[in-house]
């Protein structure tokens, strides 16, 4: 089973979530996602006024596959990386940057937001994003052992009966 490159939880989880929604708030943005490259939402957020969102989870792994995709001309072409996407189309864009090697922070919006305006306030915030995922790969990952499991079931089974 694949599961996500990064775990967001506790401090580092509710940094993100309040980076991302500062991001919509001062932009104008419909939608903010944190994506790992495996294409799993990691974090999002959606602008009050939003109309309900995309399938998340498709918009995620169709962004990994296309920063892997990318990746792949970027090294056939000589380039290390490409460290962002645009697409626009008649009615909104969405926007992709890296950040770090690690995650991609994803932006979709109405063709009225200002594209310079929406990539200056998001590499503001990617340089406070990495930061935060940095300090993540320090923190070991989280092990359950028997007990766990044991303990689990049991309140599971006298929940459930």
């Amino acid at each position: 089973m694949i599961e996500p490159s990064l775990a967001l939880y506790g401090d580092a989880f509710a940094r993100v979530d309040r980076l991302l929604e500062e991001l919509l708030e001062v932009t104008g943005v419909r939608y903010g996602l944190l994506v790992d490259r495996k294409g799993f939402v990691l974090s999002h957020k959606e602008a009050l006024w939003a109309p309900r969102p995309p399938a998340l989870d498709s918009v995620a792994t169709l962004v990994a596959s296309n920063a892997a995709a990318t990746g792949a001309l970027a090294n056939m072409l000589g380039e290390r990386t490409f460290s962002e996407q645009t697409h626009q189309g008649e009615n909104g864009t969405l926007y992709v940057e890296s950040v770090g090697d690690q995650a991609l922070l994803t932006l979709i919006f109405d063709v009225a937001v200002p594209l310079g305006k929406v990539k200056v306030y998001a590499r503001k915030s990617i340089v406070q994003l990495a930061a935060i995922l940095e300090e993540l790969k320090d923190i070991p990952p989280v092990q359950l052992d028997s007990d766990f499991s044991k303990g689990a079931n049991a309140l599971l089974d006298d929940l459930l009966g």
